[in-house]
């Protein structure tokens, strides 16, 4: 018998099983940090709401310090799911090995530079008298934590790119439950206050990168790839990564404008501000695997990297479907769901009465931001980063003057929220005209 064509259909039903088969696990590793920024928040936010205010000051820089580094991952996923793609395991390992020391590099000077400037960091923000020795005191405990954060971010990488998110998943989960025993413990039990916080996240990061560093060692070993620093692998991988970090620095200089003029509207707003924001980073990271941008750079990357043009294209595709689909029912259910998860955080009804049109603001942007995600995890996956880094330059410029306005016209969080959606709106618009364009297709085991 001679064996049925290729059908659009079951090209389909394949993308659908590789996308499934990454993406589902990836979402339990990527949703890690931002359910331990949620963590945090329900548990300090019980303390007072100046205490949840300077949580939120001091969470949105660590995530920007340890965020301009996603390069780690994302650089690494694609660079290694080439080789594989070209069927060389060994040099896939290699590569990744090189992101784990640039990564410990980068970490160490991150804590040298971020420990004595804490205070004016914290006083740059706007933080009010009330909530800046709160701030503070959680940030400088949880600097300690970014080295670990950092080879937690390029470790993941290697795997992703190896076709492996199953053991991201279990290192999360063992991670999230580590850093809520210990928020509660340290908080209520030893009677630490909003330090208990920082020191369970600082303990659980140091416990997830130790489990990295174990799986990630054994697999070298297991295919022959040397362990050393190697200073030209280092460099290129920094090299690559320079885009990269050029986009993430104007992704995160969006999220820290956003977070100042909350500061600047005043306790309550900045308290139900992190709220949101720990929920759409959830939302984000959550979209980030099910509507496949982990997945993307994974798939993406190791189609390019066998040559596969026509398997890269369909998978795109496939992967724009899923977005919209992940992010209108992620929507309906922020929109449902909110009676259960806000008194989780906050039982202030000044807090809860201006988050709510905000939160429904976050909703209605939920299917934008399923596509954006998932157009640039294609792009990342391609090794696109030069153009990622100029549509990032280009939202930022468009948002930044919106946004500062927001307190001058006298709008509040929810107008906030709506800048921010305008934000989203445009990388959709940049990184659709890229898609299209085709211009991303390099094949090859390097870019």
């Amino acid at each position: 018998m001679t064996q049925a064509p290729a059908t659009p259909k079951n090209g389909r039903r394949r993308h659908d099983r590789e996308i499934i088969a990454l993406a589902v696990p990836a979402f339990g590793a990527l949703v890690a940090e931002p359910l331990f920024v949620m963590v945090d928040s329900a548990v300090v936010g019980h303390l007072g709401t100046p205490q949840l205010a300077g949580l939120g000051i001091a969470a949105a820089l660590l995530m920007t310090a340890v965020s301009i580094f996603v390069f780690l991952a994302y650089a690494t996923t694609a660079a290694v799911a080439r080789r594989v793609g070209a069927g060389d395991l060994p040099a896939a390992i290699r590569q990744g090995m090189d992101g784990i020391w640039l990564a410990l590099l980068l970490g160490a000077a991150v804590v040298a530079l971020a420990m004595p400037t804490a205070p004016w960091l914290v006083d740059a923000f706007g933080a009010s008298d009330t909530a800046a020795p709160y701030a503070i005191t959680y940030l400088r405990i949880s600097i300690l934590g970014i080295p670990a954060m950092l080879v937690v971010l390029a470790a993941t990488g290697v795997l992703r790119g190896l076709q492996d998110t199953r053991t991201p998943l279990y290192v999360a989960i063992a991670g999230f439950t580590a850093n809520a025993v210990l928020n509660v413990t340290l908080v209520y039990g030893a009677g630490l206050g909003i330090a208990g916080s920082a020191w369970g996240t600082v303990i659980a990061q140091a416990g997830m990168a130790a489990a990295y560093l174990v799986v990630v060692i054994r697999g070298a070993r297991k295919h022959g790839a040397s362990l050393r620093p190697d200073a030209a692998g280092i460099r290129a991988s920094a090299r690559a990564g320079v885009p990269l970090l050029i986009r993430t620095l104007s992704l995160r200089a969006v999220l820290m404008i956003a977070t100042a003029v909350a500061a600047r509207l005043g306790d309550v707003d900045i308290a139900a501000h992190q709220i949101i924001l720990s929920l759409w980073s959830l939302t984000a990271f959550a979209l980030d695997a099910i509507a496949i941008a982990i997945a993307g750079q994974a798939i993406i990357g190791r189609y390019l990297g066998a040559d596969d043009e026509k398997g890269a294209r369909e998978a795109c595709r496939r992967m724009v479907e899923w977005g919209i689909g992940c992010g209108i029912v992620l929507g309906v259910l922020i929109v449902l769901a909110r009676p259960l998860f806000i008194p989780l955080f906050t039982s202030d009804p000044s807090v809860k009465d201006t988050l709510l049109p905000a939160l429904l603001v976050v909703a209605v942007s939920q299917p934008i931001a399923g596509v954006v995600f998932v157009l640039d995890g294609v792009l990342m996956g391609a090794g696109d980063g030069r153009y990622l880094a100029w549509a990032m330059l280009v939202t930022l410029a468009v948002f930044a003057p919106v946004a500062l306005l927001v307190p001058s016209l006298g709008g509040g969080l929810t107008a906030l929220w709506w800048a921010m959606t305008l934000m989203m709106a445009v990388r959709l618009i940049t990184l659709w005209l890229r898609t299209r364009s085709g211009r991303w297709i390099v094949t090859g085991a390097t870019r």
